[in-house]
């Protein structure tokens, strides 16, 4: 057994964990990074990169099957090379993890440690048979996919988002359990790959934390696909039907029956095997660590970024949380995590881009508002691209005016969102937005039209 002291250790080489050994080896630092599966976290291998190379493919594939709709012309019908797709995602996937590796490997005060860590002590981790020791320690160990004890569930085999990166056969008909983000882009995703898709989702719509009107319009998208959705399934149960799985989910409903499953059912911190009691390191009563507003623990010299810490659940936050922790330590900048407004996106085509407060929360807030709205018909590139599904809506403070929150569903959502999220940050007023000159023809050009046209929120 060996024990090699550090002046940082970090556990996780993540979207935060990566870039703060960086920093920190910039800074003359020595570091020990640990990573016991793959380099780059969930984003590099199973969640950003891989997903949005394969809706990628999903978009190409359902743009084509609808060339005639544009006046073009194909020779044959639209096929799908599933095995060809798998290979492009990963290819990208690899990449990128290589040159993170690269990168990493190139930090002359950086040692990598390739295995489980746990903690012996507040400054000491195990790693196999090496001990370190530091006196600042850095988690950013993320989470994985939460496995409910269904009935059931342990007599079949199923699937999770990382799992389902894995998968090397098109399934004929794919059962996804929940009705939230990552369920939702896989299920648009493979039915444009050719699967039959049923969606089952205990609560009464999907994607629970927007406002209905979002919701509804997700459901429309979804159907006039062919995705089959279950609503406020509240008996879900599995079993083997010959080669096939059987779901129940509503009582005196017919199970629905398909090839393959995959539980898209939240997220579990990996904080469960660390030992962080030895350390004293105090968590929530879900496993996330507990943090305050620039990230540290219950106990010092130990900080928590990323998924870990259940302050957001994204490679942006995660990648924020370095920015806070580095900009706390090295450059006397106190930033700290209420300074971040919430932002995410929804990857399904149209995509959702969402920043600030919903409209549930503002009319909880009880605070007068404002409320703008246009849906997608009544916008000019829109109906150019012929997409015209979705519709944007900006809320903003009446006495304040400054804007409360926004969502953009429809072709390019997900960029066009940052035009708002932007000033958000600068703290303009909504008025700021309204005397802006975009550029025509485009979506985004619209957000200044709907901030003249406000309405009391009733």
């Amino acid at each position: 057994m060996t024990t090699k002291t550090f002046d940082a250790i970090i556990i996780g080489a993540g979207q935060a964990g990566s870039p703060l050994a960086g920093r920190l080896n910039a800074a003359g630092m020595s570091v020990a990074l640990i990573e016991r599966k793959l380099v780059g976290g969930t984003c590099v291998n199973t969640g950003c990169m891989p997903t949005k190379t394969m809706v990628a493919s999903a978009y190409a594939a359902h743009l084509a099957r609808r060339a005639a709709d544009y006046g073009v012309t194909l020779s044959g019908p639209v096929g799908v090379d599933y095995a060809r797709i798998k290979a492009r995602k990963d290819k990208v996937t690899i990449d990128a993890r290589t040159n993170l590796e690269t990168w990493i490997a190139g930090m002359k005060g950086c040692t990598l440690y390739r295995g489980h860590a746990r903690f012996e002590s507040a400054n000491t981790v195990r790693v196999g048979d090496d001990l370190l020791t530091a006196e600042k320690i850095f988690l950013n160990t993320g989470g994985r996919a939460s496995v409910p004890d269904l009935p059931g569930i342990h007599d079949i085999d199923y699937l999770t988002n990382s799992s389902m990166m894995n998968l090397d056969v098109l399934p004929r008909h794919l059962i996804v359990v929940g009705g939230s983000y990552i369920s939702l882009e896989f299920a648009q995703m493979f039915r444009r790959f050719g699967s039959e898709i049923t969606v089952i989702e205990k609560s009464p719509r999907l994607t629970g934390r927007e406002d209905e009107d979002v919701s509804a319009a997700i459901l429309s998208i979804l159907e006039n696909e062919g995705i089959t959705v279950h609503l406020g399934a509240d008996d879900i149960g599995f079993a083997r039907q010959g080669k096939d799985i059987s779901v129940t989910f509503s009582a005196g409903k017919p199970p629905a029956v398909g090839s393959h499953v995959l539980l898209a059912l939240g997220r579990t911190p990996n904080t469960d095997d660390l030992g962080l009691e030895k350390a004293g390191v105090e968590v929530d009563k879900r496993g996330f660590v507990s943090v305050d507003d620039q990230l540290r623990s219950s106990v010092p010299g130990i900080w928590a970024m990323g998924d870990c810490n259940g302050r957001g659940a994204f490679t942006h936050t995660s990648y924020n949380d370095y920015e806070i922790v580095a900009a706390n330590l090295l450059d006397n900048d106190p930033r700290k995590v209420s300074d971040r407004i919430e932002a995410y996106a929804l990857y399904i085509d149209p995509p959702l881009g969402r920043c600030g407060m919903t409209e549930a929360a503002v009319k909880k807030s009880g605070r007068r508002a404002l409320v703008g709205q246009r849906p997608m018909t009544r916008v000019g590139r829109a109906i150019e691209k012929g997409e015209t599904q979705g519709f944007m809506k900006i809320l903003v403070d009446a006495d304040t005016r400054q804007i409360l929150g926004c969502s953009v569903l429809g072709p390019g959502g997900d960029e066009a969102i940052h035009c708002v999220l932007d000033l958000m940050y600068a703290k303009a007023p909504v008025d700021t937005l309204a005397r802006a000159v975009h550029i025509h023809p485009n979506v985004s050009e619209l957000l200044p039209t709907i901030a003249q046209e406000l309405k009391p929120l009733a």
